[in-house]
């Protein structure tokens, strides 16, 4: 799984989150397992 550039990632065991601010191949790891890719929030209608 490669890194994206300005992407956030979160650890399901701890709840950490970062930031990629380099792209690159690899994994981020915490809690001895990969974190996921955090989806992005619904923003709320402005009717």
């Amino acid at each position: 799984m490669a890194n994206t550039l300005g992407k956030r990632y979160i650890c399901d065991t701890c709840g950490t989150e970062v930031l990629c601010n380099k792209a690159g191949t690899g994994a981020l790891e915490c809690c001895e397992g990969e974190m996921k890719l955090k989806e992005a929030k619904a923003l709320p209608s402005s009717d």
